[in-house]
């Protein structure tokens, strides 16, 4: 039985002699698909067309060395240059990548996690991956000398990867509107912020 796609599904299918990963532009009448890769649009019997597998969840850090990666003229060759950058840790060398000066710059902490998820990592660059979300926190902090002052740490998540950390008043945002939190970011403002740290529950949509 031919699988069903929707517009947007992710497929894999074979055109020109080689494996490719894709997605569904339109049913371009009962019998084909019109598809879509980093490369071009094909016309692709339905038949031939196959779910594409399940992305790798990968961490922030890794999706943010990534756009570096691309960032430093290595556009053209990016994913061969991630490619090398992963299949060298573990031996003897630490996880870095290369800026287009010849510097490197290492991701600490890195080293241990690219060589204990290798191939997922490498599955990761030639297939696509998603990033995983991290557990986000607020602080809410009672100011016993003033009733009725909570502090919280904000987060402004409108400036791509910049954020301002600082105390705000109870009376300035309601509960729901609290900013939410990394561990990382609440550590950097102050370690022991992080005791205060309570766990945000996600809202299933």
């Amino acid at each position: 039985m031919t699988h069903k796609f929707k517009v947007g599904d992710r497929v894999q299918f074979v055109a020109g002699n080689k494996h490719r990963l894709g997605a569904i532009v339109s049913e371009k009448n009962k019998n084909s698909y019109i598809v879509k890769d980093d490369h071009d649009t094909y016309i692709i019997h339905k038949n031939r067309v196959a779910p594409a597998p399940a992305l790798i969840f990968v961490p922030q850090w890794f999706d943010d060395a990534y756009k570096e990666v691309i960032e430093y003229n290595w556009n053209e060759y990016a994913q061969k240059a991630l490619l090398h950058f992963i299949a060298r840790t573990g031996f003897g060398n630490q996880f870095s990548i290369v800026e287009s000066d010849g510097t490197q710059q290492y991701c600490e902490g890195a080293t241990d996690y690219v060589r204990d998820n290798r191939f997922d990592l490498i599955r990761a660059v030639l297939d696509g991956y998603e990033v995983e979300k991290e557990p986000l926190y607020r602080v809410p902090l009672t100011d016993e000398g003033r009733d009725g002052l909570l502090v919280a740490l904000s987060y402004d998540d409108e400036m791509d990867d910049s954020y301002e950390v600082k105390c705000v008043l109870s009376q300035v945002f309601s509960e729901e509107n609290f900013y939410k939190l990394t561990e990382k970011q609440i550590r950097a403002y102050d370690e022991r912020y992080w005791q205060f740290a309570v766990p945000v529950e996600e809202v299933s949509e």
